[in-house]
């Protein structure tokens, strides 16, 4: 399975997985106000005034898998041979693939004063981003000259991809300036682990099938990080070999019918590769021998990588990661007379800052007491829709989540894996999966109001609130 994993783009590239977590918005769980800076995680009155989710992770992990190829890797993956039936050489098909991961490892947040409902966190993350698109010949090639009828091919690996993984260490603000308005802020300092993009801007392939060979030629360019060998343990210690910094800018605003309108720049940053990675371009030729042999696919992936990491240079380079902007808009409603049951729908726009990718979600919170079941519905520009859904039990001190915004994906996977060797594959729309958890618990004395404050000093306005105050006079 790495193997496949690996050869997906024609490189070594471990396929890891993250994801965007539209299930969590507006819960005022602790994830929810790391990932939002300008959404609260305590309730006055009730919470207590530290939270942590004491080292038990909170992630997302997602991938989607869109083209023709869908039904040959699980094929591959799942009952270890090729099925190559659904792949169309020579005419210009391509395969979609996205991963990414975000696992909250460290998570604190205080509440630091009453008057301006300031809170302070600090977090400690690792992430991964990947996205690329591949041919169906790519796919082919990997179990042999079979699927092609002809000799000569051009442009038919004209692949590309990015993929990079970090830690991430922030420290969060969060301020609510006046009724109508909150501010929260996130500052990240960024420590990379690892970065590879291939970017195949021409290819040749000429087939020998008398001598079961084949002459690759490949021009474009490749960029990779330096790390000696294959991903170790140690490699994925946090160190400032390369480091970056990275902003998150939260706003919230509450209308006077109560909507709730809520916009975020995220993870606008960057990170800069140290002076031991390697760049550059290739075009060059290479032999492929043994395209009928049981150890074809090492063939292809050696001869690849032989090309692309022929002319590197050793040099520095800087990466942005995948900043997002986002708009929200959300509206509590009672559904029964005794306001047992209520429903919390969030409409969502996100849009990828340096990548073309738009997604837009509705999410359709129905929360009973300390219960909450919630649905959600994505699409996005690929055309993807998607099912999600997420169980949560949450009070003021106390919450656990679990879910997937890919619920029949996800399933439809795992039977796949518990039916290993017994089933054969059809593309469907996309082949896919998504999961996430978390858990945080408040510890301390509880935050109360002035009139009854026995435990915190109530404090003074925020920062922001001061000068808010300064600029429109309103300070007392």
């Amino acid at each position: 399975m790495k193997k496949i994993l690996l050869v997906f783009l024609l490189l070594s590239f471990s396929v890891k997985i993250f994801g965007q977590q539209f299930s969590q918005y507006n819960t005022g769980s602790l994830y929810d106000s790391f990932e939002n800076p300008s959404q609260k995680a305590f309730i006055t009155d009730s919470s207590k005034q530290f939270a942590s989710n004491f080292l038990v992770p909170n992630f997302n992990a997602n991938f989607f898998l869109l083209g023709n190829a869908q039904a040959t890797l699980k094929s591959r993956a799942f009952n270890n041979k090729y099925d190559n039936s659904a792949l169309l050489i020579n005419q210009g098909k391509f395969n979609h693939v996205n991963t990414n991961v975000n696992a909250y490892v460290i998570m604190f947040k205080m509440f630091s004063s009453l008057n301006g409902d300031v809170e302070l966190g600090f977090s400690a993350q690792t992430k991964a981003e990947g996205k690329g698109i591949f041919t169906d010949e790519s796919i082919a090639l990997l179990n042999g000259a079979g699927s092609f009828s002809g000799t000569d091919y051009s442009n038919i690996f004209n692949n590309n991809f990015h993929f990079q993984s970090y830690h991430q260490i922030s420290f969060t603000y969060k301020e609510k300036i006046n009724k109508q308005f909150t501010f929260g802020a996130k500052l990240s300092a960024l420590l990379g682990i690892q970065y590879e993009e291939l970017n195949i801007k021409s290819s040749q392939i000429v087939f020998d099938k008398a001598n079961d060979s084949a002459i690759l030629g490949l021009n474009g360019t490749y960029y990779t990080n330096y790390i000696p060998g294959h991903l170790t343990p140690r490699d994925y210690l946090p160190t400032l070999r390369s480091p970056g910094a990275a902003i998150s800018l939260g706003a919230t605003f509450r209308t006077e019918d109560s909507f709730y309108i809520q916009g975020n720049i995220k993870d606008l940053g960057f990170i800069h590769w140290s002076s031991r990675s390697h760049a550059g371009a290739f075009n060059d030729i290479t032999t492929i021998n043994g395209l009928s042999e049981k150890g074809r696919e090492d063939s292809v992936y050696n001869a690849v990588s032989k090309i692309i990491h022929g002319n590197a240079m050793q040099t520095s380079f800087n990466t942005p990661i995948d900043g997002r902007a986002e708009l929200s808009v959300h509206k509590k409603f009672w559904i029964d007379d005794n306001k047992t049951f209520q429903y919390l729908p969030t409409l969502i726009a996100s849009k990828e800052l340096f990548y073309p990718g738009f997604t837009g979600a509705l999410v359709n919170p129905f929360q009973y007491k300390k219960y909450t079941l919630t649905l959600t519905t994505t699409y996005d520009d690929l055309k993807l829709f998607n099912l999600g859904a997420q169980f949560m039990i949450q009070t003021p001190n106390f919450e656990f989540y679990i879910g997937s915004d890919k619920v029949a994906q996800t399933g439809s996977l795992i039977h796949s894996q518990l039916s290993k060797g017994s089933q054969s594959f059809q593309n469907s729309g996309f082949t896919g999966a998504d999961f996430f958890l978390g858990f945080s618990l408040k510890l301390g004395p509880v935050i109360e109001h002035p009139m009854n404050a026995s435990s915190i000093p109530t404090g003074e306005k925020g920062f922001l609130g001061r000068l808010w105050g300064r600029i429109f006079k309103t300070n007392n």
